[in-house]
């Protein structure tokens, strides 16, 4: 003879929970999240709905409270995550949470180099001297009216040698011209 215990007194299960009837026996299953008390498995057998769910024809389906609600996150840089029976809010893109409030996440700061900020002292030693001897070139040709390359040739040789004689004294003379002392 088969006996279903879920029928009987023996087959009581505790709240939010059903009775499963098997061979000789009885298992307490839980109920689904959807429901509060049901009278079997699924979103489909509950007795009433849990929070976060309604009744949606013959089941209880989550709410989708981000689409549901017009403001569901108070803050202006919140993004709405729905999740099964409730939803959170998550900071945007560039926002971290802080206090319980987003804040603009701040960005190390990367400064950009200049032109010459990364130069080393023999790379301006050689600078001054090209600079010397572009000026150099530049006023012999003029000078000269005429054959540029045997001037150039002459003035980059002599520039060079200058450069070279000025190159420790290349900085205060600079800074003397660059400053019109």
């Amino acid at each position: 003879m088969y006996i279903d215990e879920c029928d009987t007194v023996l087959g009581i299960c505790p709240a939010n929970s059903y009775c499963f009837n098997t061979e000789g026996s009885f298992k307490c299953r839980d109920c689904d999240l959807a429901c509060v008390g049901c009278m079997g498995s699924g979103p489909a057998r509950c007795r009433k709905c849990a929070s976060g769910y309604k009744l949606t024809g013959p089941k209880c389906l989550d709410i989708d409270e981000c689409s549901d609600r017009v403001l569901a996150c108070q803050g202006l840089d919140e993004i709405c995550a729905n999740t099964l029976g409730s939803f959170h809010c998550n900071c945007a893109k560039g926002f971290i949470r802080k206090d319980g409030v987003c804040v603009r996440q701040q960005q190390p700061s990367v400064q950009e180099k200049g032109l010459f900020e990364d130069i080393q002292d023999d790379e301006v030693e050689v600078l001054q001297q090209m600079f010397f001897g572009v000026v150099l070139c530049a006023l012999a040709t003029l000078a000269a009216k005429g054959d540029m390359v045997y001037t150039s040739v002459f003035m980059g040789a002599v520039a060079a040698m200058a450069g070279y004689w000025l190159s420790d004294r290349g900085d205060r003379l600079l800074d003397n011209f660059l400053k019109g002392r």
